[in-house]
């Protein structure tokens, strides 16, 4: 068994007209003496690994043997608690901040966002369970072995955005509560935390998330608490004094929230992996939806509330300053109950761990799925190397948070949602919503694969449609500038979805690639 399993940690990822799968991975398929050292060290370390209870798995995918887990209620927890923190809450906010809504105007739009935007990641979660694929290597089912190293990279860039972001929050709520920490040094606390978990990989990472969701509830029931009676009594004024908001800026802030909710679908799969292949799709789909809106929906409609009331009371007003540090925000808040407020912050600061803890181990599956020369790396290795990566980029960022929490949104939101419509489509139209049409062992053969031109094409050619519909403070297109907002997600969604269509229908006709293709 821990052959099997050191056989797909290093399993090199190459399509199998380079190198057969079912080749013993001991570096002779990669030519010199050097290579063969280098892969037979990591052999002997995710041996040492294997033993001290770190998953040393990599992207092959998993049998229907080795998925037997039964808990789908993880599929729950898993995305409860990775979105039921405060970065959740910093989403909401941006409402009343950023695109000055009043609080009646943000829970529409969070109505209407979170309940259509929750469905793609919940029902991306389905494939974990069905096929046992990673995301982006489920991803080559539609964009091919090579098209899918682009969404690889794309989605490695999102992650570190996203890591950033988080880390951000986290190090700025707890440098909030104590005057022997900086921004700084939160930082370091929330990324070397995630770092831990994510190094111990799968079963460490569903453990922690079964049961962290617990103080974010908390600390969410302690903010109404403390601050219920001021919100019922300042929300009503102020949404009758506040002129309505232009119908823009109602979209623009519809399509960050969905952002934030779209974006889960580029790593939804990867921790469904060992869970039972059996169980129905239904119920997969709404262990995930329920888990992924109620949080969601929670967490952006108590930061819109907070964030709408702050300017008609001081204290909050003034915790929550420019909006570039969200953690003195909540300490104002939280301020009557005294040091009790400030245990509950840093509790709240700590669950931020949830989301950067599973996002820095997706970082590590699909910087894996590039390259077969990523791919002989253990995936543990890889959180090592994101740690490096996101703490000095964290530090720079954390002074301008929720302008850069803004545009990152965005940004990651508009491939995501093209290359969500794609795959979607591709499930649904070209493979009839039938998961047995899916022929998972031929994952790494680039010959039986889709040629994934049609994908890529249609991919690239929504950009077209996109980039005029974008409004961002750097640039704003013709379509978002006739008054429309930032609608970038929506024709983007649309037009790759319509792209697709046609342009696979055609490479389906002329392929020659029948089982996967």
């Amino acid at each position: 068994m821990n052959d099997k399993i050191l056989e797909d940690t290093n399993d090199p990822g190459l399509p199998t007209t380079i190198v057969p799968h079912t080749a013993d991975f001991d570096g002779s398929s990669f030519g010199d003496r050097s290579s063969r050292s280098k892969l037979g060290g990591w052999k002997g370390l995710s041996r040492h690994a294997l033993r001290w209870g770190i998953e040393t798995h990599g992207i092959a995918p998993t049998s229907e043997e080795e998925r037997t887990d039964t808990r789908m209620w993880q599929m729950f927890t898993v995305w409860f608690s990775a979105i039921l923190n405060l970065t959740g809450m910093s989403t909401g906010a941006l409402g009343p901040i950023f695109f000055s809504l009043d609080f009646r105007e943000c829970i529409i739009v969070l109505v209407v966002a979170d309940i259509i935007c929750c469905l793609v990641p919940a029902y991306f979660v389905v494939f974990g369970p069905k096929l046992g694929t990673r995301t982006m290597v489920q991803s080559r089912f539609s964009f091919g072995y090579y098209g899918a190293m682009l969404i690889s990279t794309l989605n490695v860039f999102s992650q570190i955005g996203w890591l950033i972001i988080n880390s951000i929050v986290g190090g700025q709520v707890l440098a909030a509560v104590s005057t022997k920490l900086n921004d700084t040094t939160g930082i370091v606390i929330i990324v070397l935390i995630s770092f831990v978990l994510s190094f111990c990989g799968y079963k460490t990472l569903h453990w922690y998330e079964t049961y962290i969701w617990l103080p974010s509830v908390v600390l969410f029931i302690a903010l109404l608490g403390v601050g219920g009676n001021q919100l019922v009594a300042q929300i009503p004024i102020l949404i009758s004094s506040t002129p309505a908001a232009a119908a823009g800026m109602l979209i623009a802030y519809g399509t960050t929230a969905g952002a934030s909710d779209l974006t889960w679908c580029s790593f939804a799969a990867d921790y469904g992996i060992y869970h039972e292949s059996t169980t129905p799709t239904w119920k997969i789909f709404s262990w995930a939806y329920a888990g992924i809106f109620t949080s969601a929906f929670i967490g952006h409609i108590i930061g819109a509330a907070f964030a709408s009331a702050a300017p008609a009371i001081p204290s909050w007003e003034t915790g929550l300053g420019d909006g570039e540090d969200f953690g003195r925000f909540l300490v104002a808040i939280l301020e009557p109950i005294g040091n009790f407020g400030k245990f509950l912050v840093v509790l709240g600061a700590l669950t931020v761990t949830a989301p950067c803890a599973i996002t820095m181990y997706s970082f590590g599956v699909s910087l894996m799925s590039i390259s077969p020369m990523f791919a002989k790396v253990p995936r543990y290795i890889y959180s090592l190397i994101c740690t490096a990566i996101v703490i000095p980029i964290a530090i720079v960022g954390a002074t301008h948070f929720f302008t850069a929490f803004e545009d990152v949104l965005n940004l990651i939101g508009y491939w995501a949602t093209s290359y969500a419509s794609i795959v979607l489509c591709e499930h649904f139209l070209f493979r009839k919503n039938d998961f047995a049409r899916y022929s998972v062992v031929d994952w790494n053969t680039s010959s039986n694969l889709p040629l994934g031109v049609a994908a890529i094409l249609a991919f690239l050619c929504s950009f077209a449609v996109i980039v005029p519909s974008m409004n961002q403070p750097w640039y704003t297109g013709p379509i978002a500038n006739a008054g429309t907002g930032d609608i970038g997600l929506i024709t983007g969604f649309f037009a790759s979805g319509l792209l697709y269509m046609v342009f696979r229908a055609v490479e389906v006709k002329f392929s020659a690639r029948r089982r996967n293709g």
